[in-house]
């Protein structure tokens, strides 16, 4: 369960997209009325499709990357890791990207913490960047960041953004191995992440819960057991949540909700940065890194 852009402004999207949005919408408009058996599964299959600028960007970012790159396996699925540093003997900080984007978005990040003696890993999740997979949601973000954390050992931070924020979190409470957490625009609701969806694409709303048993049908668990919020309260690292009052994306509630369920949590709200900029922002990255570098 993944969220979906919601706006133009938000991804700065072209008129590429823009025409395919039109032809999924006017499908599913008519699919939903005509055959929403077919409609139903392929809006399934979109939804855990990433953007295919995912690839491309990363290919782009490669060529100038400072990172080395290592591939592993979690779940009999090739991931691309990325490090900065020596994350076995310094401590370093993990970062987990959100839906449609690469592990070498952090680049600038991890580039800063090496200055400050810090190492950093990446990765590309499963169908993202140098990844493979075709397919993805949630519950992989999950278990590739644990697998990860397990293969680099405990972080001295784990940095999510996004989708990589809530699987952040998630993990966490699953066992991941990280003495703090950073969370950038996280999204904690996939019931509203599948309402944004459904609302971009217009998929008819009697057609909504059966797009969440198709999912469930999927991944082997119920959306409603993918939801960050009950499980917040007993997570006991240190976490700085950053969430911009404009953004598009993920609302500003969702991160709002963050800081008030983890316990002793610090918040860091931006205004006019949205979803995507706010990772450029240099007072966002030193206020994020400086939280990474303090001792628990």
């Amino acid at each position: 369960m993944t969220p979906h852009p919601t706006s133009r402004k938000s991804r700065r999207v072209g008129p590429g997209f823009l025409v395919k949005l039109a032809a999924v919408r006017a499908r599913y408009t008519l699919g939903s009325r005509f055959a929403p058996g077919n409609t139903l599964r392929h809006a399934a299959r979109l939804f855990c499709t990433p953007f295919t600028s995912s690839r491309t960007r990363a290919r782009a970012a490669t060529a100038d990357s400072q990172a080395v790159r290592r591939d592993i396996t979690v779940d009999r699925v090739q991931v691309a890791t990325y490090s900065w540093g020596d994350p076995a003997r310094q401590p370093y900080v993990l970062f987990s990207h959100g839906w449609s984007s690469f592990g070498l978005r952090f680049e600038p990040w991890a580039l800063a913490l090496r200055e400050a003696g810090m190492a950093a890993v990446a990765f590309d999740q499963p169908s993202h960047g140098h990844s493979g997979g075709h397919l993805v949601t949630l519950p992989e973000f999950i278990a590739t960041l644990r697998g990860v954390g397990n293969h680099f050992g405990e972080a001295a931070a784990v940095v999510g953004h996004s989708l990589g924020g809530a699987a952040a979190s998630l993990a966490l409470s699953q066992g991941l191995a990280a003495r703090r957490a950073v969370l950038v625009s996280p999204s904690i609701d996939p019931v509203a992440a599948v309402a944004r969806f459904a609302d971009l694409v217009r998929l008819h709303p009697r057609l909504r819960e059966p797009l969440h048993a198709q999912l469930t049908a999927r991944t082997g668990i119920p959306i409603a057991d993918l939801q960050a919020a009950p499980l917040l309260p007993a997570l006991t690292q240190p976490v700085l949540v950053i969430h911009d009052r404009d953004d598009a994306d993920v609302p500003f509630s969702e991160g709002k909700e963050y800081a008030r369920l983890w316990p002793g949590a610090e918040h860091l709200w931006t205004s006019g940065l949205g979803h995507h900029a706010i990772l450029a922002d240099p007072g966002v990255m030193a206020r994020a890194l400086a939280f990474c570098r303090s001792t628990p």
